[in-house]
């Protein structure tokens, strides 16, 4: 049954309403925004850049296809002003379009003159390429004399005689894309241009991205907020509570529950409510069960004290083996009261410590009154079970569960009358083991029945020797039946009497 709990217990643990599922949820949310962001501004900035470059370099295969003189380039225009040169086969400027153009795609500006706006997105743009690890490009630098041989893109094309491109990065952080193509017979066409459209296509990217980056971190906020509010504060509550615990205070310390959380907290605020309330019953119980020690003891040392003092004093030989008698009687009480008070004081130790086994109530109680027979105990103990002798299984110690019964017997022994009868009964009802002790006494009486549970209580039959109990035995039964899951009450006997009731879970 614990087992079924622990693990229904694990389950609820699994859900979505679980704290830790919670907890992972938002962490992992911005985690994965951010992770998304950075791949894909990587990726488009990629793609843009080789989209770029394949279509400058289709523009410079074109145009050699084209050409068929140097005077035809002058000619060309873009509707970006993109840059074309021709270079003949020893490396000599042929023509360049820009050198009557009013058009230019790009001029290479100084960045000290950029305003603040500007120099803080391409400062911007080289973090963020930084952090994605894009790869280093080029510097780009116009040599004079203007030459094919300062182009590696010009190189590639003559040697191979395919299209070649090159990626450089200007001073002011703009990106030159250039392409070389073969002309057959005349030399090589050389296409500058510039990317910035790029630059600005991904700073709106960027942009947008920074919105949600902003939109995840407020709901990330809002969210920390929220378990600062259903977490942080209840358990800053709960370790305040239990520091005044462990300080002393716990007497005056009221636990908060949190009856309305239904998750790990509130599970862990009504079990440290729980524990407080069972520890201070506990220091109580200490503190009774110390006060009613000293005043049990008391009492016998006191006589034992005065006996002994009156010893000295006396010469009759009479007298003296009567206060010998009296220091015999007050040795022996305090000696069964310690013996008593020692098994009431580790009884809950144990019972914590001891593996429950299946027990044969039924078999108990017949080897008990065998016991109380062969003994020749009078009045004498009768056994009497409901239905056809069966086993009668519960879970529990069948050592304790004998003292139970010895105790309640004894109890039963004590008050019957000379000739009366002792009745122990066992049997089973539904999911539930009945014990009853039954005796032929005066019965125990109505205003008593909630007192004589408690420890050192003591209401003794009239003529029996002052000192023969302790008062300890009815409460350890108690404690015992307890600690089994059961409960023990009294009632009265229908012949007259006393008739003690325990009622303990079958297995």
């Amino acid at each position: 049954m614990r087992a079924e709990v622990a693990v229904q217990e694990w389950r609820r643990g699994l859900g979505f309403g679980s704290l830790r599922a919670r907890i992972f949820a938002v962490n992992l949310l911005a985690v994965i925004v951010l992770a998304i962001m950075l791949l894909y501004l990587d990726t488009v900035r990629a793609r843009l850049l080789d989209e770029r470059a394949d279509a400058i370099s289709n523009e410079a295969l074109a145009i050699a296809g084209l050409v068929r003189d140097s005077a035809g380039l002058e000619s060309l225009s873009f509707a970006r002003g993109t840059r074309v040169r021709l270079y003949a086969n020893d490396g000599g400027l042929l023509t360049d379009n820009w050198h009557n153009a009013t058009t230019r795609s790009f001029a290479i500006e100084d960045p000290a003159l950029f305003s603040w706006r500007r120099a803080s997105a391409k400062r911007i743009d080289r973090v963020l390429e930084q952090l994605l690890s894009a790869r280093t490009l080029p510097p780009y630098a116009e040599a004079m004399p203007d030459r094919a041989g300062q182009w590696r893109e010009v190189q590639i094309a003559r040697q191979t005689g395919k299209p070649a491109t090159e990626l450089r990065r200007a001073i002011d952080g703009s990106i030159i894309v250039g392409a070389a193509a073969l002309v057959p017979g005349l030399g090589v066409v050389h296409l500058l241009d510039n990317a910035e459209d790029v630059s600005r296509i991904l700073r709106a990217e960027r942009l947008t991205s920074f919105w949600l980056l902003v939109s995840v971190s407020g709901l990330t906020l809002a969210l920390s907020l929220y378990l600062t509010r259903t977490i942080v504060r209840p358990l800053r509550m709960l370790a305040i509570a239990a520091h005044r615990v462990r300080l002393g205070r716990s007497r005056e310390v009221v636990v908060p529950r949190l009856p309305d959380r239904k998750d790990e907290i509130g599970a862990l605020a009504r079990a440290i409510s729980d524990m407080s309330i069972a520890l201070r019953r506990q220091i109580d119980a200490t503190e009774a069960f110390a006060a009613d020690v000293a005043h049990e003891l008391k009492n016998p040392l006191a006589s034992l004290r005065s006996a002994v003092d009156v010893l000295d004093r006396v010469d009759q030989p009479a007298l003296r083996e009567q206060l010998m008698g009296v220091i015999r009687d007050d040795v022996g009480r305090i000696d069964r009261l310690i013996t008593d008070i020692a098994d009431a004081s580790r009884l809950d130790a144990e019972l914590s410590r001891t593996g429950f086994q299946p027990v044969d109530v039924g078999a108990l109680a017949d080897g008990l009154v065998a016991a109380y027979g062969i003994a020749g105990r009078q009045p004498p103990v009768l056994v009497q079970r409901d239905g056809l002798p069966a086993p009668v299984m519960i879970d529990g110690d069948a050592g304790r569960l004998a003292q139970v019964l010895r105790n309640l017997i004894d109890n039963a022994i004590s008050f019957s009358p000379p000739g009366g009868a002792v009745t122990l009964s066992v049997a089973r009802r539904g999911d539930r083991v009945h014990m009853s002790v039954g005796d032929t006494g005066p019965g125990v009486p109505l205003a008593n029945r909630s007192d004589i549970f408690r420890r050192f209580y003591s209401e003794r039959p009239a003529g029996e020797d002052f000192g023969r109990h302790s008062g300890l035995g009815l409460s350890i039964a108690a404690a015992i039946v307890t600690a089994h899951g059961g409960q023990i009450m009294v009632d009265d006997a229908p012949g007259g009497g006393g008739l003690f009731h325990v009622i303990l879970p079958a297995a």
